[in-house]
């Protein structure tokens, strides 16, 4: 049988990045014969990552609307017809047997260009709200593998499989690793442990309402694992010095997930991509949606969540002033973290990119 040929888009962020490579995997898995090739956007962080995983990269130049320069928007049109014909070049030289977006700027006009060419698409919705562009798309589309209820609202229903996000398996896979990551992070068993994370880029709410209770948390003498986003990190450290407090780890970018993970007693993060982690770590987590992202997608994540009384729910707005003193009441609720994490873990896909991974070989057969 011939070797499939599969394109996979989108990136933009580490939430678009980590899951496109794990269907990328799990496709290698199926058939290591598989030939993957990525696209993505130029200047963005999978045309790093995504070599470093192994596979090929090709970049678009098109970015995103962009809500604080008109200026920059009047490119926008131009760039995105220019990357619709460069996909239309890609698909025609690449020649794929499916085309997979998983969000992100490039996404858009390489699955625009493949439906033009009659390659079937798949599409992987990571958020409890669709954006506009994969409604769209998804008109056209074969499959949509989606991560929350209720996505019919923007998808024909027939065509929807409720999957679940793909996540770095090695992230998530904490079990027995508590002392190990209390060795690491230089911490003490005996005192109860915070895991702020704004994802790789970082997060400047939750960075700004850590800055403004490092005070409390210091008098309540627990340990915060906080993980900065190399974004904002040097300007922390220049603020607060290398060796703030021996209870606070102040890290740009951490290889280690899954011993920040096995270290935390509650999380605080974004309501990202990052929730599908959360779910299969198992841990009580505050959720900051982030209010800038398009259709304000996020809060509709973290609602999912909330609804099921499996996270707590602090608004990005209040943040600063509050989400300190959430965090140490829950950290002094041990009923409330129970309850939590029992509600959490029932939310919990495992193995989301074999079972996409297989969608996209069907769709491949049935075209």
């Amino acid at each position: 049988m011939k070797s499939k040929r599969i394109i996979i888009s989108g990136g933009g962020t580490g939430g678009h990045i980590f899951p496109a490579i794990a269907i990328a995997n799990a496709l290698k898995k199926l058939d290591p014969t598989t030939e993957i090739l990525f696209v993505g956007a130029l200047g963005r962080m999978e045309m790093e990552k995504v070599p470093a995983a192994g596979y090929k990269i090709i970049g678009l130049d098109i970015q995103g609307i962009q809500r604080s320069s008109i200026v920059k928007n009047l490119m926008f049109p131009v760039k995105l017809i220019k990357s619709v014909f460069k996909s239309m070049s890609i698909i025609k030289e690449f020649k794929p047997d499916a085309a997979v977006g998983v969000g992100g700027y490039a996404s858009g006009p390489l699955l625009y260009a493949a439906s033009l060419k009659g390659v079937p698409t798949l599409i992987q919705e990571q958020n409890g709200y669709a954006g506009i562009t994969n409604k769209w798309l998804g008109k056209k589309a074969k499959k949509i593998c989606v991560a929350y209820d209720g996505m019919e609202k923007f998808f024909p229903a027939d065509r929807i499989i409720k999957t679940g996000n793909p996540i770095r398996r090695e992230s998530v896979n904490i079990e027995g690793k508590r002392l190990q990551a209390l060795e690491l992070f230089k911490l003490s068993a005996d005192k109860p442990t915070i895991f702020v994370t704004g994802a790789s880029l970082g997060a400047r709410t939750l960075n700004n309402a850590i800055m403004s209770g490092l005070d409390k948390l210091i008098a309540a003498d627990v340990q915060v694992i906080w993980q900065t986003g190399k974004l904002y990190y040097q300007g922390i450290i220049d603020k607060l010095g290398e060796d703030y407090h021996p209870n606070i780890k102040i890290m740009g970018f951490l290889e280690r997930m899954d011993l920040a993970y096995a270290a935390a007693d509650i999380i605080i993060s974004r309501a990202g991509g990052t929730i599908s982690e959360l779910c299969v770590v198992g841990k009580p987590a505050i959720l900051v949606p982030s209010p800038n992202v398009a259709e304000d997608h996020q809060t509709k994540n973290a609602l999912a969540l909330i609804e099921k009384n499996a996270a707590v729910f602090v608004a990005d707005r209040d943040a600063e002033e509050k989400l300190v003193d959430k965090a140490l009441e829950l950290l002094n609720d041990k009923d409330k973290q129970r309850i939590l994490s029992e509600n959490i873990s029932k939310l919990a896909i495992l193995n989301a990119d074999e079972v996409i991974a297989k969608e996209v070989i069907q769709i491949t057969i049935n075209n």
